[in-house]
Parts: C-alpha cells; sequence; structure tokens
C-alpha cells in the first residue's frame, strides 16, 4: 500500500491546496496530510487562523476523497519521523519544491529511502497571479481565484470573526473576497446591554470604506433575571445604506465570572481570574472552555451572522 505526502499550514483553504491534496490521494492507496503547528505558523510572521479552525475545514475536505486518510500536525518540513518514513511519495506545490530535496536529504542522512516527488503546479487567480492564502485572507479573491466575488469586508482583525464571517458569506452569496478591517468599536472594551448593538453597527459603519458590504461584531453582557449572559451581535451594512442586524445564541456566565464582570473585569480577564491559564479569543474561546469543546467561538459568532443575514435572503 502506497502512502503519499502533502503538507502545509493551510491558513485559508483554498483551490491551490485543493489540487494539491487531490493529487496526493491519485498518487497515494493512503495519504498523511502535515498541518503547521501553531507556534511554526507563528514564526513564518504572517497572520495565522487558529489551529483548530484550520484543522477542522481540512479534515472537512479529506472526509469526501474516498480512501484512507490521517492528519499530523508538523513543527518543521520534516513532520514526525515514524509516521513520514514509511511514506513513498511527497506531493509539494511549484512554490515549496525546493523543499523536498531536503527532505529526502534528510532521510538520506538516516539510511531511509528518498521519496519520489511530484510537483503540482500553483492554481492561478482570475486576476492572473498565483492563488495564495495571503491573498485570501487580505481580500484580494476568494478561495477559488475570484477577484470579482463579491467584496465584504470584516470590522475586525481577529481570525476566528473573520472566518466565521467568510464560512456564512460563502453560503449565503456562492462566494466572497473576505478583507479585515481593524476599526474600533466606540465602545468600552467591556460593552453591557445595548453598548454591544452600538459596537456592532459602528463596527460595520468603519469597515465599509468603499466595500460593497461591511459587517461588524460585537460580544456584549446582559444582566437577565436569572444571571449575566453573553450575546453577540452583527450589523451587517451595505454601500446602499441598508442596515440589517442579527443576535447569536447566549450563554450564562458561571457566578464566579459573572461577579468579576460587573466589578470591573474584561470577560477574558475575568476568566484567567476564575480559571487559571489562557482562555484566548483567538482559540474557542471562554464558550468553548466553559462547553469543554461542545460549542466553539467561530460556532457562536457564525450565528450571529447568520441572524443578521435573514432580512436579506429574500427580500433583496
Amino acid at each position: 500500500m502506497t502512502r503519499s505526502v502533502v503538507a502545509g499550514t493551510f491558513n485559508a483553504l483554498h483551490a491551490g491546496h485543493e489540487a494539491l491534496i487531490r493529487r496526493a490521494f491519485e498518487e497515494g492507496d493512503e495519504v498523511l496530510v502535515g498541518i503547521t503547528s501553531d507556534a511554526a505558523a507563528a514564526r513564518a510572521g504572517r497572520p495565522s487562523v487558529p489551529l483548530y479552525l484550520r484543522r477542522r475545514e481540512l479534515e472537512r475536505l479529506l472526509s469526501g476523497m474516498g480512501k484512507p486518510w490521517s492528519v499530523a500536525v508538523i513543527d518543521d518540513m520534516f513532520g514526525p519521523r515514524p509516521l513520514m518514513d514509511p511514506a513513498e511519495v511527497l506531493v509539494v506545490s511549484s512554490e515549496t519544491a525546493a523543499n523536498a530535496a531536503l527532505v529526502n536529504g534528510e532521510r538520506a542522512g538516516r539510511g531511509v529511502p528518498p521519496m519520489r516527488v511530484v510537483e503540482v503546479p500553483m492554481a492561478v487567480s482570475s486576476d492572473g497571479s498565483r492563488i495564495s492564502s495571503t491573498g485570501v485572507l487580505s481580500g484580494r479573491y476568494s478561495r477559488d481565484g475570484r477577484a470579482d466575488a463579491p467584496d465584504v469586508s470584516v470590522g475586525s482583525l481577529n481570525p476566528v470573526k473573520v472566518e466565521a464571517v467568510r464560512a456564512v458569506m460563502e453560503r449565503a452569496l456562492g462566494g466572497a473576497r473576505v478583507t479585515p478591517e481593524d476599526v474600533s468599536s466606540g465602545v468600552p472594551e467591556q460593552p453591557f446591554g445595548d453598548e454591544t448593538r452600538e459596537g456592532a453597527v459602528n463596527r460595520a459603519e468603519r469597515a465599509l470604506k468603499g466595500h460593497s458590504m461591511s459587517v461588524g461584531i460585537e460580544a456584549g453582557a446582559f444582566e437577565t433575571r436569572d444571571g449575566l449572559y453573553d450575546v453577540q451581535y452583527c450589523a451587517i451594512l451595505d454601500d446602499r445604506g441598508r442596515l440589517t442586524i442579527g443576535t447569536g445564541m447566549g450563554f450564562r456566565y458561571p457566578d464566579a465570572v459573572a461577579e468579576l464582570v460587573r466589578g470591573g473585569e474584561t470577560v477574558g480577564s475575568a476568566m484567567r481570574l476564575a480559571y487559571g491559564g489562557s482562555v484566548s479569543g483567538r482559540g474557542q474561546g471562554a464558550i468553548g472552555f466553559l462547553s469543554d469543546g461542545l460549542i466553539d467561538r467561530k460556532e457562536l459568532t457564525e450565528a450571529a451572522v447568520k441572524a443578521a443575514m435573514v432580512p436579506r435572503m429574500r427580500d433583496g
């Protein structure tokens, strides 16, 4: 049984990645896919989507390939030796072809037979440039390389928010160019009640900047009869001036966290004080920690974006 290998950061899974992966399945009876760790991605010095989101998208694609596969988190191009050493085929893009010689050279130094190298040409976007994660993440074109895809901005640099918007707009609009914009919410760092809606609207208004549509997302604390709840608001504004609003599912904070937030802490700092360690908005967030992974921050955000799109889906 032939094992083929393909690897990458898969920072924004795009048409070029899909071509690489499909070729790996053509070449092997089983496929090992290496995905760069968050630490290794950070060393590259470029904006990075959290590993748990990158891996989820990757595994969704792999699940439809019809052959056995496995995913390994890698910290360098050589990957985990026990999994890599039995591989016979290495699939690379023309951009990373030089790495193949380094990998085979390292294997030779340990007495391991070299892999046969298969080079796949780079996928090209409609503007004539090669498709890259950088181009997708900057809003230059959509995942499939369309520079004429609907133009959507997001009033945040938070990759979890940006990827939630991308996921919803791809389904709702059939594809999208998504551009993160660094804007302020105009409300306190920890919004309460109506400040949450205000922050979302401010973000959408400040992110429009010539785009066709902009999205603002803000999470806030809401006092209710039975405790303090987290609710996300989403505001969507288009270049015709139409504004639509949606909210996501709410969840109740534990009493220890609620008391700290009422006392002036942000939710993030309250979570760290109450539970120790780091609960990051870039990762699964407070909800991922509190639900033990049952719900994560991206799902929570997607729900708010979907709700804000509802008024646009039937009446134009």
